[in-house]
């Protein structure tokens, strides 16, 4: 009977879930699986009622799981929802609290994103710019590497945003937020080389495709991608890498 009524009270939760907030049957799914678990868990304490299970037995729950190999996102989402489902059970008056509430998990490990050294990026940067698409795409990736833009950053760019004399670029970024960024000295004579290749005007895109207009995002990525290649880089190189090596060269360097 005990058993009973742990699983009556997750099917009520469940069904709460399905009918009321509308969840999906994969999100159900991994709901009940978590919480077959955390039965299971309580059934080898002894546990007859979830009001009896205490933020320490979650604690140790969760120590063990970590021991046995299960991932810190797991058991971050494993303990979401736990969290969630006493929380349930607390506004319906079946427990007093909420046991979950303060249990930690180990933190989850960030990977540091890859980066190109300083000896791939001169790689990648020293090729003849001997026809105007070279033109173009030394400009594009001295610009990318030197200011730290974003692809969805350097598309948008229009010449009037560059303040070339003062090394400085306007750029609109996430939100539509502006801000003012400085351009390196290479980048800036690339780009001087482009515009006076292209007649550009003010209000003419700074970089543009072989139709004349704006490149894409993907129209950077593959131009990337096949520079890097013909220079011998072979490390994966996307446009958010060069912004990643623009940081750390400078971190590297003592800038700001």
């Amino acid at each position: 009977m005990a058993d009973d009524a742990l699983r009556t009270d997750i099917e009520r939760f469940l069904g709460w879930l399905r009918v009321e907030r509308r969840y999906s049957p994969n999100t159900l799914a991994a709901y009940a699986r978590s919480l077959t678990r955390l039965e299971a868990h309580a059934q080898t304490l002894g546990i007859q009622r979830w009001a009896d299970l205490r933020g320490a037995h979650l604690q140790g729950w969760v120590a063990r799981l970590h021991r046995e190999g299960l991932a810190p996102a797991s058991l971050a989402q494993l303990l979401s929802t736990c969290r969630s489902f006493f929380r349930h059970l607390a506004r319906d008056g079946g427990i007093a609290g909420n046991p979950a509430v303060g249990v930690r998990t180990p933190k989850v490990r960030r990977k540091l994103p890859q980066v190109l050294d300083v000896d791939e990026m001169s790689a990648l940067l020293e090729f003849p710019t001997d026809d105007a698409e070279a033109v173009h795409d030394r400009a594009m990736l001295e610009l990318l590497y030197s200011s730290g833009l974003r692809v969805s950053e350097i598309v948008a760019l229009r010449w009037h945003d560059l303040d070339a004399p003062n090394g400085l670029l306007r750029v609109t970024g996430k939100g539509a937020k502006t801000r003012i960024v400085p351009v390196g000295r290479m980048a800036l004579e690339a780009l001087d080389a482009l515009r006076r290749q292209d007649h550009a005007g003010d209000d003419d895109s700074i970089l543009r495709g072989r139709n004349g207009r704006a490149l894409s995002p993907n129209g950077v990525r593959t131009r990337l991608k096949r520079r890097a290649r013909e220079q011998g880089v072979w490390k994966r190189v996307y446009p958010h890498l060069m912004r990643h090596s623009c940081a750390s060269h400078l971190l590297e360097s003592s800038g700001d």
